[in-house]
Formats: C-alpha cells, sequence, structure tokens
C-alpha cells in the first residue's frame, strides 16, 4: 500500500527500490552462507541464538533512541505478533538445518516456494479468490521443486522436507505480516519478532552452548547484522516501488547464493538443477504479476 500510494502523489523511485531490494537480497544470501559455514562448528540452536540476539541489539541500538523503548513495542495484536515470531523462528530452524545437508543454491530455491505458498494459502486463511492461473503456477512451483529433488537424485533424501517446512513456515509469516501491516509498523514487528525469537533461543541455548573461536563470533555478529539490515532495506524498497515491479530482482538471491555456494563451498548445480530453480522462478514472477493485474 505504500508503494502504491507512492506512485499516486509523484514520489516514488523505482530505481532506488530494485537498488535497495538487489542489496538486500545480496544480504539475505550472505546470511544464509554465513549460517551454513557456521552450522558445520556449532549446533543450530546456537547459530540462530546469534542471529536474532544481535538482531534485536542493533534494533536496539538504532530505534529506541529516536523514538522511544514504548513506542516500539507498542501493538495492538501481541498475540499475532508472538505468532509470525514463532513462524520466522521456525524458518530460520528449518532452513539452517537443512543448509547442513542440501547445497545452498538448491535450498534457496526450494524456500522460494513461499510466494506460491502465500497464494495457495490466502484462499483458506485471508478468504481470497485465486485465479486458475495463479493455481497453475503454484502447481508448476512444485513441479520444479521435483525436477531439483528428482527421484534417485542426490537431493532425494529426507532432508530435502527441511527447506520445504521452512518456505512453509516463511508463507505463513508473510500472511501473518500482510494482517499486521494493517495495525502495527513494519519496525514494531520485526523488533517484537526479535524480542520473542531471542528470548526463547537464549532460554535454549544454554543446553548447546560451545565458546566459539573470534572469528567465529565476528561471524556470528555478521550473521545478524545481514539479517536486521537487509529486512530493513527490503522494507525501504517497497517504499519506492510496487511489489509486483520488485519481484523479478528478489530472485536474484537465488543468483547470489549460487556464487556463494561455488566460491565458498564448491558446489554447482548440475543441469536439472538448474532447470528446476529457472521454473521456481518463473511460477513465481508469474504469481507476482497476476497479482499485480489484479
Amino acid at each position: 500500500m505504500t508503494a502504491q500510494k507512492n506512485l499516486l502523489n509523484g514520489s516514488a523511485q523505482p530505481l532506488r527500490g530494485i537498488a535497495l531490494i538487489c542489496l538486500a537480497v545480496l544480504l539475505f544470501a550472505s546470511h544464509d552462507a554465513l549460517a551454513k559455514y557456521l552450522s558445520g562448528f556449532y549446533a543450530i540452536v546456537m547459530v540462530v541464538w546469534a542471529r536474532y540476539v544481535v538482531h534485536t541489539l542493533l534494533m536496539l541500538v538504532i530505534f529506541v533512541p529516536r523514538t522511544g523503548l514504548s513506542a516500539v513495542v507498542r501493538t495492538k495484536r501481541p498475540g499475532l505478533q508472538l505468532v509470525r515470531a514463532l513462524c520466522l523462528i521456525a524458518t530460520s530452524v528449518f532452513f539452517t538445518t537443512g543448509l547442513r545437508y542440501i547445497p545452498l543454491a538448491e535450498a534457496t530455491a526450494v524456500n522460494f516456494l513461499a510466494p506460491l505458498l502465500v497464494t495457495a494459502l490466502s484462499v483458506p486463511l485471508l478468504k481470497e479468490t485465486v485465479t486458475r492461473a495463479q493455481w497453475l503456477a503454484v502447481l508448476a512451483g512444485f513441479v520444479g521443486v521435483l525436477i531439483v529433488v528428482r527421484p534417485g537424485g542426490a537431493l532425494f533424501t529426507p532432508a530435502i522436507i527441511l527447506p520445504l517446512c521452512s518456505a512453509f513456515f516463511f508463507g505463513l509469516y508473510q500472511l501473518i505480516t500482510r494482517k499486521l501491516a494493517e495495525v502495527d509498523s513494519p519496525t514494531t514487528s520485526n523488533f517484537l519478532s526479535g524480542i520473542f525469537n531471542s528470548l526463547i533461543m537464549t532460554a535454549l541455548v544454554p543446553f548447546f552452548w560451545s565458546m566459539p573461536s573470534w572469528d567465529h563470533a565476528l561471524f556470528m555478529i555478521g550473521l545478524g547484522t545481514c539479517g536486521m539490515l537487509g529486512h530493513m532495506l527490503l522494507t525501504e524498497a517497497f517504499r519506492h516501488a510496487a511489489p509486483a515491479m520488485l519481484a523479478p530482482f528478489s530472485y536474484g538471491q537465488i543468483i547470489f547464493a549460487g556464487l556463494y555456494g561455488y566460491l565458498i563451498f564448491d558446489h554447482t548445480p548440475d543441469i536439472y538443477g538448474v532447470v528446476g530453480i529457472i521454473v521456481i522462478c518463473i511460477s513465481g514472477l508469474a504469481v507476482a504479476f497476476a497479482q499485480r493485474r489484479r
């Protein structure tokens, strides 16, 4: 809605929005690469804990001095905010665990089923109408996943369920975010998610704790910084351009993930992986453009 208002009053800056979302998805891919690297040394709980604690501390430093703590944490839907935070932490745990077993580019592509799941789940949860073309795009997205993990292929293991679960919870997270946008600011929603998830993971982390080395501690700080800045830039991007315009550039995250996978983890998707990733991207873009036409 904000992007549409900007377009109406002439204050939209599409090129700036595109630049911001490209930087945001680079940060998200960097976050995932750091998570995959750190998960090889530490328990998943500890990696996810570091991500949310750093996220929350940075938001405390950046936003609280400007607006005050009460303004940042004030919400009209505390219960729904908690559910949103739980969906986000489930996304993080499932996706980070999946990165232990699934290459970065392929796991990222499977996680991009989330926009398609949002379309499917919006029917029972938001009572929205979905066209036949949109349902076909959703089906095509799942076909793309089958191509990536084809039966008999190296990725056809139970581990592929992990990024699929991540995509499911991320889809729920986006639907709840859409509802909360009607009553709470993005700053409040992101800050409360950080607070809730930091408290949950802090309660669990003593059972999984191991002292990180100095370089790994810096990587953990980088992990949370990339996550928090990525979400801030993404929110800012939607202030300058419509979601349908930015959708094609959001899939740049898969390209960045592939580059990190090649440079850091020495992995290149095979031809089936590339074809499946392309099918998933096209399906997601079809849903985005169909929504724009409506």
